[in-house]
């Protein structure tokens, strides 16, 4: 499905939140760190080009942010970190240096 605006992916934490913004037509990516106010957050993302959606991971920080950007009308999915895909990690053995014999 094509998505004809800007999509941000936040890394919320209690203190910081990193922002990274991909406008879906020109590539133009834009990155910056916020304070975690949700007006702070609004603002930013209200200069983005339109339409704008949001994901983020769920966390410590609650679902504040989530209502405040539904509040503002910005499509915002919460991802739960136990159902986010994660590359299995293929563990080697270690390779003795001397043969067995």
């Amino acid at each position: 499905m094509s998505f004809n605006g800007t999509s941000v992916g936040l890394d919320v934490h209690a203190l910081s939140v990193v922002a990274y913004a991909v406008d879906e037509e020109t590539g133009r990516v834009e990155q910056t760190r916020l304070c975690p106010d949700h007006g702070e957050i609004l603002a930013w993302l209200h200069g983005m080009r339109g339409p704008v959606r949001v994901a983020y991971e769920a966390g410590p920080t609650g679902f504040g942010l989530a209502r405040a950007l539904a509040a503002a009308e910005i499509d915002c999915v919460v991802a739960a970190p136990s159902k986010l895909i994660v590359r299995p990690v293929i563990e080697s053995k270690p390779i003795l240096a001397t043969p067995h014999i």
